[in-house]
């Protein structure tokens, strides 16, 4: 159950179909690069599962004859927060990228990690960048800088949001969102025993900055997550209506939209607005199901046009 394992095995094998996928493998200051920005719909769905550890399955659906990326986990927390969620601000001189994969877990650097006891020790990392620039040589130190030294092998995969294999992952983020909102809600993690959600996948920007906001409205205006839990049901009564994004005051506002508002800084959009559209709480304790939250296919359709 090893994390960074079990996502070196699949960085393996996009390596090995790197043709067939459409990737080129280099190799930087001692890491193996992927870059998946050729990658069409095969690499965008071994893409997510490499962000998720494997730990899900990753699969296509169809609603309204729209194309959705659907994303099913028996072991949510540690797939999510433990691994695809993108804690990991990548900094070198000119070089960011938001930083994904289970990477963050032998690192252990986040709150996030440390809170839920998320850490894992392991002599290889993998890490998922969200960025259109390869890492260079200085970029790569400042990653394995921040790992323990048993860390023998890195693994980096790196692709746009505007491209199909970078926006697939993004849109694969519905479980994730509503993980990571529970928890800032301070919502026992460990009563959630599995997970599924879906999104709608977005035409493909022409720029990141609309990809960007493309992917995020996918999540924010149209994804619908459903979390089984075990739990007390005045709990869920109580939490339920907080965690949909329209729960935010800032709900209604297309995030391309935001991302400008606030000079591109994400810290600034308030957090409470990174959620999912629909979230339904099916609980093993009372056999009840509530479902919070609503779609907002209008602004989905503004966003992708």
């Amino acid at each position: 159950m090893n994390l960074n394992d079990r996502a070196w095995k699949l960085a393996d094998d996009m390596d090995h179909r790197a043709e067939e996928l459409r990737l080129k493998i280099s190799h930087v200051a001692g890491a193996r690069v992927i870059d998946a920005t050729a990658g069409g719909l095969s690499a965008g769905l071994i893409l997510s599962r490499v962000c998720l550890a494997d730990l899900a399955e990753v699969n296509w659906q169809s609603k309204n004859g729209q194309l959705e990326v659907s994303v099913a986990t028996d072991h949510p927390v540690r797939a999510c927060l433990g691994s695809q969620y993108a804690g990991w601000q990548v900094k070198a001189e000119k070089y960011f990228a938001m930083g994904s994969g289970p990477m963050r877990a032998v690192a252990n650097r986040e709150e996030v990690i440390q809170q839920l006891h998320l850490h894992e020790a392991s002599d290889c990392a993998v890490g998922v960048l969200e960025t259109h620039k390869a890492p260079t040589e200085e970029v790569v130190a400042s990653i394995i800088a921040k790992l323990p030294s048993e860390v023998a092998r890195l693994t980096l995969i790196f692709a746009p949001t505007n491209s199909i294999a970078g926006s697939i992952q993004v849109v694969a983020r519905s479980v994730e969102t509503a993980l990571h909102k529970l928890h800032e809600l301070k919502f026992n993690l460990g009563t959630i025993r599995s997970g599924h959600g879906s999104a709608s996948l977005p035409p493909v920007a022409k720029d990141a900055i609309t990809g960007i906001g493309r992917t995020n409205d996918a999540i924010l205006y149209g994804a619908q997550v459903t979390l089984w839990v075990d739990d007390e049901q005045d709990v869920i009564d109580a939490i339920g209506p907080k965690v949909p994004s329209n729960s935010s005051m800032e709900h209604g506002s297309l995030f391309g939209e935001l991302f400008q508002k606030y000079n591109g800084d994400f810290y600034k959009i308030d957090p409470h607005l990174f959620s999912p559209a629909v979230v339904t709480f099916i609980n093993l304790r009372s056999g009840l199901s509530r479902t919070f939250g609503a779609a907002a296919p209008e602004l989905l359709q503004k966003s992708f046009t």
